[in-house]
């Protein structure tokens, strides 16, 4: 049982067929074992079994995504995208019956725009006439852990487009196919239903998971994954059952081995029996383990078909002969679409899920929970870059005409980015260093764009033009040329679609300055000293001595000025913070507080011991430390399985210390603005926690590495909350950033869990925040993340985070290199992050990680101009500030996407692309009613006039969508098929378009707009 679960997935990831051939006979063989007691499917009738040819094309994992296209670099791993779609095209041509899938659309958008217009054509009709047909059909085929549900949703929407805006409305995929993501989210599911998708498909899930579902023909089911929307997020879901490869013995790539079929007697190996006998029993076997008479064979592996000729050549035989010899097995050419209709027709009753499937395992040592944090600068940049992206397609839809430069090279490193290598952490160190510049080049786009409409609007008051803003991409670490001046000015964007409260701490160089908002009014501002550890990241990136600390609420979608000045009254000046460092005497306590929140630290040990909520009279102990797990090398009794950039496998179940008593040296700031406590625990280890006036939020920004490892030991760093909140071996984690799933110690709520790896195996991804609660005394604990990362609670009342990984030895999954980062220096990664805490009563909690996580998700855009006019001359000259939106969306309605169609654009558009997302659950009281929005004016750039609801990706009309309906078990009890909430039947048009908007709802729509 161990075996088949360890073969079936964990052959995914090798990177030689030859070893795929090995692992997938020998499944075939457990497999066997396993009986037919609860078999469904009705041996009175033919299995008929559909044959998917396709290949799985990596957007980036041992090779770049171009190496992977062009075929260069094949010393690493032999593929080149663009022969397959070249052979396959071709051969296509032959026989109309054949067919062929493609996911990646990153992939297939370089490929078609090379193509000549003839080729183009002979494409055209292989899709209308559903040979070639696109599945899944995002730019990628994105990871299900580490990414942001906005993320997800804007990456499927720029593969979606590509395919409605070339092919049509009948080209649009409806079948979602994840066969090599390392384990399954709730919120993808729901997505995808959303999206309009009939099915899900995928390869990994927990070993002992796979063995009980093939027991119980459970394989597949309906997945309901939310609790909120219902019916409408539930989707037919199927577990493949020899991985995404095809039935051992049956792979006739040019990379396989396998006996293609010898049908010619007068040649010696003719072996037409045998091939066919070897056929109709996998067909017959895996028949045993499925509901109904439709078997799927997938017929393909990573980068097959680079000479798809000897793939169709060998199928077209096999179908041939297999249905010329027996009536018992019928074999044809599909795809995962033929396949859920004729599952669908079969009418049968289906089981269902409801939770998700996290973490995964391939056998009882190794529980791929380690990528959850894998490569955390790259995941903090990925969550950084979403924020701008967002900031961009807002400020591009209302200012962006004529620009040279747009938000779609940000979109599409984007959309290259939540690849499942990509965000994960699981790729090559070059490939990782690919994604960033990617990233990066799409960034300076997007600020230049920013730059360029707010510069054209401010400056329209006159014939006097600002200078572009400066962006700083260090301010991290107090690193900021534009503001490391005397005089300048700071621009200031909300992407929030309300008022928002923010603070900011910007690198200044001098001590004797003020801040004026746009109105004129001095702000009140704080100086403190820029913290030694920050100093020593800096490096030569900046030598600003002080920070200067201010905030101001922000009104939605609004961008602001504010000057820093040269202070000329001691009242207009910042405060200069009081710092000092409290001396160590048992018993003696240190303090920081505002009027929400008090935080008491132990001065012996620098730790953090005590949290009190006054706003609401909550109190706990709360101790919070850095630890290290020691990463297994391998050299275990129980197995030889190491930690990498996939698997988390500790050695032992305490971790270590950071230093001797985890003590840390403090030094503590207090101001008007803000108070900090400023810890030190080692030279490569130091943390600030902070409480910023009025806020019942506390602060946890953390600094980690270079990780030593001259001991020769791997560490894995985890910060871990200790409180006295009786959790009862509960927890609960979001998914992608949306619904919080309930995550029970040592439990898995399908399947006996085997508790093999305590530590490892109770992790799951924390996209955006984790918490526990003690009912009994109505308190929650909640910490919320800048990025992803894998958590959990290992014993009741704590709660710990892993912020940062680094390894000696490859964990044997394909990627082939220790997950070392150098990072700048050489010496070894550094990583800055942020941790938010809260400590309330639950309901009070509910609605603020809510708007936390909100907060989180988009940071406002901050661009620098030095300039040394007074505010009276330079509001006779420009303007400072600009609004665009008349109205606060309410609390629990957040603006997730405002966006042209097309990009970059010559003039004003006439559509715009606009979802609106209830943000609360159903059982989040008290913001999770039913919210009505009014459109026609929300904006001040311009008028809803008409509004049509589509799909979640965007890519087709809400009304013209029919999704398939299925038969389920409630109990013991069949419940028929039902209805989903009726789509909308006809345009919304104005005046007075109103949108409702229930738990957890987003709501997409094409509006037609007429500006100002």
């Amino acid at each position: 049982a161990d075996l088949k679960g360890h073969v079936t997935s964990y052959n995914l990831k090798m990177a030689k067929p030859g070893v795929l051939r090995v692992l997938a006979a020998s499944l075939a063989i457990v497999l066997l074992a396993f009986g037919t007691a609860l078999a469904h499917y009705n041996e009175d009738e033919p299995i008929r079994v559909h044959l998917v040819p396709h290949t799985h094309d990596d957007v980036g994992w041992l090779k770049t995504v171009d190496e992977y296209y062009i075929g260069a670099n094949n010393s690493i791993q032999h593929a080149g995208v663009q022969y397959i779609l070249d052979t396959v095209v071709e051969e296509l041509q032959k026989n109309p019956d054949r067919t062929f899938i493609y996911v990646e659309m990153a992939f297939f958008t370089r490929w078609w725009n090379e193509q000549s217009d003839e080729t183009k054509d002979i494409v055209k009709k292989l899709v209308h006439g559903k040979q070639l047909e696109f599945i899944n059909a995002g730019w990628c085929m994105n990871d299900e852990a580490g990414t942001h549900y906005n993320a997800i949703i804007d990456q499927m929407t720029l593969g979606l487009e590509f395919v409605r805006d070339n092919f049509g409305d009948e080209a649009r995929p409806k079948v979602a196919w994840h066969i090599d993501p390392f384990g399954h989210s709730a919120e993808q599911a729901a997505m995808f239903a959303k999206m309009g998708y009939d099915g899900f498909f995928f390869a990994r899930i927990d070993y002992d998971d796979k063995k009980k579902r093939s027991d119980d023909s459970t394989l597949e089911m309906i997945w309901n994954p939310s609790p909120s929307l219902g019916e409408e997020a539930e989707i037919f879901t199927g577990v493949l059952f020899y991985g995404y490869g095809p039935p051992p013995g049956f792979c006739w790539d040019v990379h396989c081995s396998d006996l293609p079929i010898q049908d010619d007697k007068r040649l010696f190996d003719y072996n037409v029996d045998e091939r066919v006998n070897s056929f109709v029993k996998a067909a017959q076997e895996q028949a045993k383990h499925y509901h109904t008479n439709q078997i799927m064979f997938t017929m393909g592996e990573d980068f097959q078909y680079e000479g798809a000729l000897q793939w169709y050549k060998n199928l077209d035989k096999l179908i041939y002969y297999v249905n010329k010899a027996t009536k018992g097995v019928e074999v044809f050419y599909s795809t995962p679409s033929r396949y859920v209709n004729d599952v669908h027709n079969a009418n049968k009753t289906w089981t269902v899920k409801t939770d998700d499937f996290f973490p995964y395992a391939d056998n009882p040592y190794a529980y791929w929970t380690g990528y959850f944090t894998s490569r955390p600068a790259l995941k903090g940049y990925t969550r950084k870059m979403n924020s701008l992206l967002q900031a961009c397609k807002q400020i591009e839809s209302v200012g962006g005409t004529g620009s040279p430069v747009s938000s779609m090279t940000l979109r599409h490193a984007m959309g290259v980015d939540q690849h499942h290598d990509a965000v994960s952490g699981t790729e090559k160190q070059h490939v990782a260093n690919d994604y960033a510049k990617r990233l990066h080049i799409g960034q300076v786009q997007c600020q230049q764009l920013i730059s360029e409409v707010a510069v054209s609007y401010f400056s329209s008051k006159s014939a006097a033009k600002l200078p572009d803003f400066q962006f700083c991409e260090y301010l991290n670490v107090s690193a900021c040329p534009g503001s490391e001046t005397d005089s300048f000015n700071v621009i200031i964007y909300n992407p929030i679609g309300r008022k928002t409260p923010r603070f900011f701490q910007i690198p200044v160089k001098s001590q004797m300055l003020s801040v004026i908002d746009k109105n004129g009014k001095t702000v009140p501002s704080q100086i403190n000293t820029v913290p030694d550890a920050v100093k020593v990241v800096r490096g030569d990136r900046g030598d600003a001595p002080y920070e200067i600390v201010f905030s101001d609420t922000l009104g939605p979608l609004e961008a602001t000025t504010y000057f820093v000045r040269p202070a000329t009254k001691a009242v207009s000046m910042a405060k200069e913070a009081l710092e000092y460092k409290p001396k160590k005497k048992k018993q003696d306590t240190v303090v920081i507080e505002n009027d929400a929140m008090a935080l008491t630290f132990n001065s012996t040990t620098g730790r953090l011991m005590m949290m009190e909520n006054k706003l609401s009279n909550v109190k706990s102990s709360v101790d919070q430390q850095f630890f290290w797990w020691n990463a297994s090398d391998g050299n275990n009794i129980n197995s030889s399985q190491a930690s990498g950039a996939y698997i988390f496998r500790p050695n032992g179940t305490a971790p270590f210390m950071v230093n001797v008593g985890n003590v840390a040296t403090i030094s503590v700031v207090k101001g008007p603005i803000v108070q900090e406590v400023r810890q030190t625990f080692t030279p490569w280890l130091s943390q600030i926690v902070r409480l910023y006036t009025g806020f019942a939020v506390a602060e946890f920004h953390w600094l980690v590495g270079p990780i030593p490892f001259d001991d020769g030991l791997g560490k894995e760093i985890i910060s871990r909350f200790t409180t006295d909140l009786e959790s009862k071996g509960v927890w609960y984690t979001d998914a992608n950033g949306r619904e919080m799933q309930k995550r029970v110690r040592n439990f898995r709520p399908t399947w006996k869990y085997n508790n093999t790896e305590p530590v490892a195996g109770n992790y799951y991804p924390v996209n955006s925040r984790i918490y526990i609660r003690d009912e009994d005394k109505d308190v929650q604990f909640t910490v919320l993340t800048d990025r992803s990362e894998g958590g959990s609670s290992l014993n009741d009342g704590q709660l710990e985070l892993m912020v940062h990984r680094r390894l000696l030895h490859d964990d044997g999954r394909g990627v082939g290199e220790p997950l070392n980062e150098t990072g700048r220096t050489g010496e070894g990664l550094v990583v800055r992050g942020r941790h938010l805490v809260v400590l309330d009563h639950v309901q009070n909690s509910t609605v603020l990680h809510r708007i936390l996580g909100e907060l989180l998700m988009l940071e406002p855009v901050l661009g620098f101009q030095p300039n040394e006019d007074t505010y009276d001359d330079y509001v006779k000259k420009y303007y400072t500030s600009f609004l665009e939106m008349n109205t606060d969306l309410p609390y629990n309605v957040h603006l997730l996407t405002l966006q042209t169609l097309e990009a970059p654009i010559s003039q004003l558009p006439q559509n715009l692309l606009l979802r609106l997302e209830h943000q609360f659950e159903i059982d989040e009281a008290p913001l999770n009613n039913t919210v009505n929005i009014v459109l026609d004016n929300l904006f001040s750039s311009f008028k809803v006039t008409e509004a049509t609801e589509l799909t979640l990706g965007g890519n087709a009309e809400l009304s013209k969508v029919h999704r398939l309906h299925w038969n389920t078990m409630k109990g013991n009890e069949r419940v028929a098929k039902k209805s989903h909430r009726p789509s909308s039947s006809k345009s919304l048009k104005g005046p007075n378009i109103i949108v409702e908007l229930k738990p957890m709802e987003i709501r997409t729509f094409n509006v037609t707009v007429a500006f100002n």
